[in-house]
């Protein structure tokens, strides 16, 4: 897919909890078209200590109100900054970046999304866009604590939402591999985004059950476009740039010890 370098207009920010804003930006064209799975790098004004652009996965995209939803969580300098974008603000961003989410073949299969902490980001629209294409389905979100679970209300809109919280505060206790869902049904396929632990579990869970299953990697992607080489991964095909060739994989592609 082309990729351009556009200048946003923050048109809201909205404050999740601590550490979470979700900003929507929108423009004066339309915005061009973006495929679930793919991310944006954003360049970072106004911080002398973030001289590269950060990549964030794109959360949602309202074709009608032309906007696009980014979920950002403040871990540095560079993301605080982003965090403290005003409504009205110009951000300069590269997209759309990176492959996209397989769609499964038949309406008649079970979609299991998986994701973590901040990882859920990338799962809300693939979720849209299945439901839209006539799949129903079926969100597996886990985090800490139940202040760290969000947009829960909007994933409902288009599935059913199970979650997990470390602390039990909210859904089961425990992680999203123990969730007692997975006992109770069957899934044909499995996408899933968080952290690296996490997926290593999801996807032996999926080997285990002989399910079909992909990952969004989460590697430092400081360009977008293959040439800085921080985000490299070992693959069956060799060292690949997760930028590029991902960020989604099937996980029999990735040499995890699974």
């Amino acid at each position: 897919m082309k990729k351009f370098i556009l200048d946003l207009t923050v048109k809201e920010n909205i404050k999740l909890n601590d550490t979470n804003v979700l900003l929507k930006l929108t423009s004066q064209n339309a915005l061009p078209d973006m495929l679930p799975g793919q991310f944006a790098e954003i360049r970072i004004d106004g911080s002398p200590t973030t001289f590269l652009r950060r990549p964030i996965s794109i959360n949602y995209v309202d074709k009608e109100l032309n906007e696009v939803w980014f979920l950002v969580q403040t871990v540095g300098d560079g993301t605080r900054q982003l965090a403290n974008a005003n409504t009205g603000d110009i951000i300069n961003v590269m997209m759309p970046l990176g492959n996209s989410f397989t769609f499964p073949e038949f309406t008649s299969e079970k979609p299991l999304l998986i994701g973590g902490g901040v990882g859920t980001a990338p799962m809300l629209f693939w979720g849209e866009q299945l439901a839209k294409k006539g799949f129903k389905p079926t969100f597996l979100l886990g985090a800490r604590s139940q202040k760290d679970l969000l947009q829960l209300d909007v994933f409902a809109a288009y599935g059913e939402v199970y979650t997990t919280t470390e602390d039990g505060s909210y859904g089961e206790k425990g992680y999203v591999t123990q969730h007692s869902i997975l006992n109770k049904i069957h899934f044909d396929r499995i996408y899933t985004c968080g952290p690296k632990p996490m997926m290593v579990a999801v996807a032996k869970y999926a080997k285990s059950n002989d399910i079909w299953c992909e990952v969004s990697l989460e590697n430092t992607m400081a360009c977008g476009i293959g040439a800085c080489l921080c985000c490299v991964e070992n693959t069956t095909e060799g060292h690949i740039c997760v930028c590029t060739e991902g960020p989604v994989f099937n996980m029999n592609k990735l040499l995890w010890q699974i």
